[in-house]
């Protein structure tokens, strides 16, 4: 049996790291974060000679760029060379800064190349990957492919428990930022052709978990 692709979009706070762990978690296969790897990038742009902002375009990123993450749900890390940035990426800086990063068309269509090799070397019989354009532009193919949504309140309040952030309204400029500048490069609110919308304003984690695996299930039985 093939390899199984599972592909997860959506906006900021839509629940999408934390539910398709979970999800992964589940079915004993890979998880892949991809905005980790835009983040890590952005924190190396931060931190590291030679990864200024103004001059990523012509860097040659698969050589100097020694980035590296876990597939393992249950033993998640992220690297930059030596250095576990795991929780250095988390930073209100990075956040801040990533969409920048993130807009460069060199930068993306590496990240594309990157996210791609990634899945491919996944030695477990699925993996589940999710972050932006995952369904339309890195894995269009992908045996299911899912835009996990929610509205703004719900996506505000469950961003302010991720970071605990008791400040609301930093919270919402930080989305709201987040979601107006990506918006200018992919559509992540519209599910294209293909993909599986869930809306999981009205569902609690367990539920939406749920939605998740049932969704992924009738995707991959009517490809068998």
């Amino acid at each position: 049996m093939s390899k199984i692709f599972v592909a997860i979009d959506g906006p900021a706070g839509s629940g999408k790291s934390s539910v398709s762990k979970q999800a992964a978690r589940d079915l004993g296969w890979g998880y892949l974060d991809t905005g980790a790897a835009y983040r890590a990038l952005t924190w190396a742009t931060q931190n590291l000679p030679g990864f200024e902002l103004e001059h990523l375009a012509d860097l040659d990123l698969p050589t100097v760029f020694k980035y590296s993450i876990s597939i393992d749900p249950d033993n998640y890390w992220v690297k930059v060379g030596e250095t576990d940035v795991t929780d250095a990426i988390r930073d209100t800086s990075v956040a801040e800064a990533v969409s920048q990063v993130a807009r460069i068309p060199e930068v993306r269509n590496y990240m594309k190349l990157l996210t791609r090799a990634l899945v491919g070397e996944c030695p477990r019989p699925g993996i589940i990957v999710e972050g932006r354009d995952i369904t339309t532009v890195v894995l269009p193919d992908a045996q299911a492919r899912l835009l996990l949504t929610a509205s703004e309140e719900v996506r505000l309040k469950r961003r302010s428990a991720e970071i605990g952030q008791t400040d609301t309204q930093q919270v919402a400029r930080q989305v709201s930022q987040r979601d107006a500048s990506d918006a200018k490069v992919v559509d992540f609110m519209t599910p294209a052709q293909g993909v599986s919308l869930i809306d999981s304003s009205n569902l609690n984690f367990a539920e939406t978990v749920a939605a998740v695996l049932e969704t992924i299930a009738k995707a991959t039985t009517k490809d068998q």
